[in-house]
């Protein structure tokens, strides 16, 4: 399967680097000089045509972006980003003071609004769903999408919080569902 992940357009929250996570925040109207980078994305979108499904999380930012993008897209849960507890709509700054080294180094180990070895599960679980696939295109989430990345190069998210990915980047990644079952949780 091959899988192409594009981090949903900028929010006021990610402006101020406040945590979002499960909050509903909306995409606020667009500049041109996000139109001309959306451009840029859509000529490495036609590269990858056709798409057999296009999926958004439940989360109004990324079904925006998939809209503002052109695409029609199937709403899947598994995709909604890390439940950041009571660190949402806070600095990010706080979380990564509360947790030091442990949130760069050893995330997985760590609860917040979720466990972060839930959160790991729901991108097995999403993995695995899709796996009959060739070819998907995904409008996610910051967190969810580094740990995605994490999971398919290093078996295991703990390298997530390494891994720089800013709104409207984008990705594709050759996913071995072989590697993955033998990895699985």
């Amino acid at each position: 399967m091959q899988a192409t992940f594009i981090r949903h357009l900028p929010t006021e929250w990610n402006k101020k680097t406040w945590l979002q996570g499960r909050r509903d925040i909306g995409i606020p109207p667009i500049t041109e000089h996000l139109q001309q980078k959306i451009a840029h994305s859509r000529r490495y979108l036609k590269e990858l045509f056709p798409f057999d499904t296009v999926l958004a999380s439940t989360l109004t930012r990324s079904q925006q972006t998939a809209q503002i993008y052109g695409f029609k897209w199937e709403t899947e849960a598994l995709l909604d980003e890390l439940d950041f507890g009571p660190f949402e709509g806070l600095p990010k700054e706080k979380l990564q003071e509360t947790f030091g080294k442990q949130w760069i180094d050893r995330p997985r180990e760590l609860i917040l609004g979720e466990s972060m070895d839930h959160f790991e599960q729901r991108i097995i679980l999403f993995l695995e769903k899709y796996k009959e696939f060739n070819n998907i295109l995904v409008f996610g989430h910051g967190a969810w999408i580094r740990a995605a990345i994490s999971y398919c190069k290093f078996g295991d998210i703990n390298q997530m919080n390494k891994i720089i990915f800013q709104n409207n980047d984008y990705i594709t990644l050759p996913i071995q569902t072989e590697e993955r079952s033998k990895r699985g949780g």
